[in-house]
């Protein structure tokens, strides 16, 4: 499966971004999906996961403020992010599981600074 980040951008502390994560050439609807991120200097971390029941899990930094979705008709997963604070700084990468197969998307930069 072939995946495309997109959505990221710079933000000011406080504000929102929406990203999107298209899937082809697979189907969609067999893989978990989820958003990982990686800021300067530091690992790749999970940010929020969606199984393909629906089943949502959250890093504990981003509970309350960033939502997962999916939409299977449209083989897209997203990330609604609300109240960015700096420290969520980083290139946001898409994920596709499936057992001990997973793919990547190519990352998109999200800069939260004033």
């Amino acid at each position: 499966v072939q995946l495309v980040d997109s959505g990221g951008g710079l933000v000011q502390p406080g504000g929102s971004l929406r990203l999107s994560c298209a899937a082809a050439g697979s189907i969609f609807s067999i893989y978990n999906m989820g958003w990982y991120r990686q800021a300067p200097g530091k690992q790749r971390e999970l940010v929020a996961t969606i199984t393909i029941g629906g089943i949502t899990n959250y890093a504990n930094s981003v509970k309350g403020r960033f939502t997962i979705s999916r939409d299977n008709a449209k083989n897209t997963v997203y990330l609604q992010m609300n109240s960015l604070k700096p420290e969520d700084t980083a290139v946001y990468y898409c994920n596709a599981a499936l057992g001990m197969i997973n793919y990547w998307g190519q990352g998109t930069q999200v800069t939260v600074s004033s």
